[in-house]
């Protein structure tokens, strides 16, 4: 009885134990989520609602105002899921304490009636009366043995007593806390819900003013498209031309794909090594559209095609190069524009919407060198990079190449 106690507070030690490190486990997971949703509502704020925009730009507006809503939405979700998780781990330590606490009644009882029955035979007389009237060495040495046994019984009782208690103590202490994080959880939703429907009615308000100008609206994104589809081409088109020149180069029939020296091969292949590594073209920024054809944000039916990533960021801010390479080609746009091509073996970036570009045709580049200043867009006051992958002339999609954050 007394070993299958042992065992019983043994277990519970590496139980709690256990408890703490895979619910700690998931615990910071969650938190880290919640982390990175704050910063990216933050992200929102600073760099789609940092200036003050016309009316004119109703639609860009709205469609800002629904990336907001969108990742507060997210945020709730991730907070509720929190929630409901701590709600079950409190529901667990609710059950464990009530099984523990009636254990330690039960044991504590027991210590009691022990305590007294030793009292009542706690006397030097008695004990030396108990070993005197043995009839024998033997009998004697056995009393002893017993003595000191039912001593050391009485001091593991006690131990175990102290060990229960303490399990209960932390048990209670993990209750209280999560017991808070979860009330500051649901305060933090309340605070998150109440700004979402003040979003909401500015949504509404904006969506009127839309539907008023909606086919003017869809005028412009249809010219808009039209010369981001021509810049696509010009693109696609160095590329090209590029492949057929170091083909030419190394005496080769026309091919789709570069003709390689084995050092760029080696760059080429380092290049696909780092998938869903590479650091961000720029330092700090949030995603404003995705690559790919896509339905439009805030206009139903229209749909929009984007052969790479428009990332805002703050003013100022300068494009980086996600690896090592070299320059292919410089572009120069309406209005100044410009776009750099860097090539990594047969793998190109390109870093377009930079008012200036730090490097020339020919420049080898580091991984995280500056190669130009982005520009900023005086009416909307947002400043954005477009960035486009292609593996030769195969547009990538960007997302599953750079590093998640």
């Amino acid at each position: 009885m007394r070993v299958h106690k042992r065992y019983r507070i043994l277990f519970l030690l590496l139980l709690l134990f256990n408890i703490f490190v895979i619910n700690g486990q998931t615990q910071r997971q969650l938190e880290a989520n919640l982390k990175r949703i704050k910063a990216e509502i933050t992200k929102v704020n600073r760099l789609l609602f940092a200036t003050q925009k016309s009316e004119k730009n109703a639609l860009e507006n709205l469609r800002d105002l629904n990336q907001k809503i969108s990742i507060r939405i997210e945020f709730i979700e991730s907070i509720n899921k929190e929630v409901h998780y701590l709600s079950s781990e409190i529901h667990q330590n609710q059950q464990e304490i009530a099984q523990l606490s009636k254990e330690l009644k039960t044991l504590k009882k027991a210590y009691a009636e022990m305590i007294f029955k030793s009292y009542k035979s706690k006397s030097k007389q008695r004990q030396l009366l108990f070993l005197l009237s043995s009839q024998s060495f033997q009998q004697a040495y056995k009393r002893v043995q017993y003595m000191k046994q039912y001593a050391s019984f009485r001091k593991k009782q006690g131990e175990e007593i102290g060990n229960q208690t303490a399990i209960i103590k932390r048990l209670n202490d993990s209750l209280v806390f999560k017991k808070h994080v979860k009330d500051t959880l649901i305060l933090a939703e309340k605070e998150q819900k109440a700004t979402i429907e003040i979003d909401k009615k500015n949504q509404e308000k904006l969506v009127s003013k839309i539907k008023k100008k909606e086919k003017r609206y869809i005028r412009e994104i249809k010219k808009k498209q039209k010369e981001e589809s021509l810049i696509a081409n010009q693109i696609d088109k160095i590329i090209r031309d590029a492949i057929a020149a170091s083909n030419r180069k190394k005496g080769k029939k026309a091919s789709k794909g570069f003709a390689l020296t084995p050092e760029v091969k080696a760059l080429a292949a380092q290049f696909r090594q780092n998938k869903g590594k590479l650091p961000w073209p720029v330092e700090n920024g949030l995603i404003v559209r995705r690559y790919g054809t896509q339905a439009h944000p805030t206009l139903k039916g229209i749909t929009i095609t984007s052969p790479g990533l428009h990332i805002a960021t703050n003013k100022g801010e300068n494009a980086h190069s996600v690896f090592d390479g070299k320059v292919l080609s410089i572009l120069l746009f309406k209005g100044g524009k410009k776009a750099v091509l860097i090539q990594h073996g047969n793998y190109i970036t390109t870093y377009n919407n930079l008012e200036i570009a730090y490097v020339k045709t020919g420049d080898a580049v580091k991984t995280g060198q500056e190669i130009g200043k982005i520009f900023t867009n005086r009416a909307t006051g947002k400043t954005i990079l477009i960035f486009v992958l292609h593996k030769e002339t195969q547009r990538q999609n960007p997302v599953s190449w750079i590093a998640k954050r």
